[in-house]
């Protein structure tokens, strides 16, 4: 691996033990030593030297929406009535579990929200209770998602 001052180099093996990783994280370090041909000692010193210079930042295991009763999801632009009312909006977003995702954006809206609910009526009661009312949102305009069909991270 190398590092220089505007991004990370990660060699053949780096990659390698990523994209197994990538694939499932629960996957024993010993078998994908064993697949590429280095110790699992090796991989784990590789492991932290990817952590430490934030190639990777840990793992995390990913909920079924559907199965636990969350069968909507949507995307929403907010605007703003005025820029200096995001960091306001950000904090009051931040209290609403069902907001996924929350990204400050260029265009028309000042914020895209990616949320999450279990029906349509339950899309509606947040962003009339709980969204539209935060300080500083002037409107909101509301994307359902009717199906996810690509999910990935970056190729390596």
């Amino acid at each position: 691996m190398k590092i220089n001052q505007l991004h990370i180099e990660i060699d053949g093996i780096d990659k390698e033990i990523l994209r197994e990783l990538m694939e499932d994280a629960r996957k024993p370090i010993l078998q994908i030593g064993h697949k590429i041909g280095i110790s699992g000692a090796a991989i784990h010193q590789r492991l932290r030297k990817l952590e430490e210079s934030g190639v990777i930042s840990g793992s995390k295991f990913v909920i079924n929406n559907k199965v636990m009763g969350y069968s909507t999801m949507a995307f929403v632009g907010i605007y703003l009535d005025k820029a200096s009312s995001n960091s306001e909006a950000v904090k009051e977003l931040k209290k609403i579990p069902e907001v996924l995702e929350c990204h400050y954006t260029t265009g028309n809206w000042s914020i895209l929200i990616k949320i999450i609910c279990r029906d349509n009526a339950h899309l509606m009661q947040l962003l009339n209770k709980k969204i539209q009312p935060i300080s500083g949102v002037s409107r909101t305009e509301t994307f359902i998602s009717l199906e996810q069909q690509i999910e990935r991270q970056i190729q390596l």
